[in-house]
């Protein structure tokens, strides 16, 4: 890495994070036993924040998930956007691991390992159930927290908020059919006003504020100085924000964790190979087609993580509150954030072998652009 892209990524962590960053899979796994230990003893607490929801999005959770994206969104030039084409090939790759592999991977994932091999230890009744909320976990897509795991491997910011808004565009026409196809109905209950309200909350409205914010500091005086201080002063507050969603999502779901410990584990497995087999086929794909590696992370990330929110209100409205599919898309809920943040690890140890096939541009080359070498002019 160039001397030039060593200091836009210190001056991106900030000082005043090292620490927190630095030993940040310690915070998280403090963060999981805060919730679960907190939703076990002050159930009441959680439930009364568990009930701040409109259209089944929890608005607690919702705020912070602004705090977490929106700094990331101030860094991105709109007008570069249209650069974006640039990267078809990741774009393509990306589309086709979360639309043409990963449902139909989940699906066989599930009938092997719940309706298969762990069906002696899974309650009887429950197994089509489960099997069914794990393929609607794998239908939709992430949507928020895609800005996260992206922001982490330093990726390219124009091509992964691409990326979302055209999974966006994409899940609203193909998500009800690639379920039901997998599913076996005629006729899917999608939950039009929790995905509608999805991503209005958490694309539209989360960009127009970035916008606005950024181009009003930028017509002031000094505005990319400003902008970077800005930044720097968000920066632990976004962090702050993803631990305490952790200790809220943990918190919500600690009963079930503590009351059937063995199903949990057992529907994390396929959902932990799920994340691993489609991060790991978009990863190698973007090598492939010679995606730069600012690019291939946030596909490999977007084409693993899922679009919880819709999957949790699919699946009650499916299948009810307390049925086997609610209970599978909880799960993913609650080993998504740890089980990003090691593919996060795996995709920026890597890089050094991912640049090293033929025809690959460095990361220098596709380095996002650094706020300080903006003029103010």
């Amino acid at each position: 890495m160039s001397a030039q892209c060593e200091v836009a990524a210190r001056k991106q962590s900030g000082a005043a994070m090292g620490l927190f960053e630095r030993y940040l899979s310690l915070w998280v796994l403090l963060c999981i036993a805060a919730g679960i230990g907190l939703g076990h003893w002050f159930p009441a607490m959680f439930q009364k924040i568990g009930r701040l929801e409109v259209a089944r999005i929890n608005l607690p959770v919702a705020g912070l998930i602004w705090l977490m994206i929106i700094p990331m969104l101030l860094k991105i030039d709109f007008h570069a956007l249209k650069g974006v084409r640039q990267h078809w090939r990741g774009v393509g790759v990306t589309l086709f691991v979360n639309w043409g592999v990963k449902p139909f991977s989940m699906a066989l994932l599930a009938w092997l390992f719940i309706g298969l091999w762990f069906r002696p230890w899974l309650p009887a009744e429950q197994i089509d159930s489960y099997i069914a909320g794990l393929i609607i976990l794998a239908a939709a897509p992430c949507t928020a927290m895609v800005f996260v795991w992206s922001h982490l491997t330093r990726g390219e910011p124009h091509f992964t908020l691409s990326q979302v808004a055209l999974n966006d565009a994409i899940m609203i026409f193909a998500f009800a059919p690639i379920v039901g196809l997998l599913l076996g109905l005629s006729a899917i209950t999608v939950p039009w006003d929790t995905l509608l309200l999805s991503v209005l909350l958490y694309i539209v409205m989360p960009l127009i504020i970035a916008s606005l914010w950024r181009r009003h500091v930028l017509a002031r005086e000094h505005g990319f100085a400003r902008l970077d201080k800005l930044l720097k002063r968000l920066h632990p507050w976004s962090l702050i924000a993803l631990l305490t969603t952790l200790v809220l999502l943990f918190g919500f779901q600690g009963g079930q964790i503590l009351a059937q410990p063995l199903v949990i584990l057992l529907l994390a497995i396929p959902i932990l190979l799920q994340v691993f087999f489609n991060a790991s086929l978009a990863y190698w794909l973007n090598r492939k087609v010679r995606s730069p590696h600012c690019v291939a992370g946030p596909s490999a990330l977007i084409g693993a993580s899922n679009f919880f929110e819709l999957a949790v209100a699919t699946a009650i409205a499916l299948f009810g509150f307390e049925s086997g599919a609610a209970l599978a898309t909880v799960v993913g809920v609650l080993i998504e954030v740890p089980v990003m943040l090691l593919a996060v690890r795996i995709v920026n140890h890597t890089r050094q072998w991912y640049e090293g096939a033929g025809g690959i541009a460095s990361y220098e080359e596709c380095c996002p652009t650094d706020l300080h070498m903006h003029k103010t002019s």
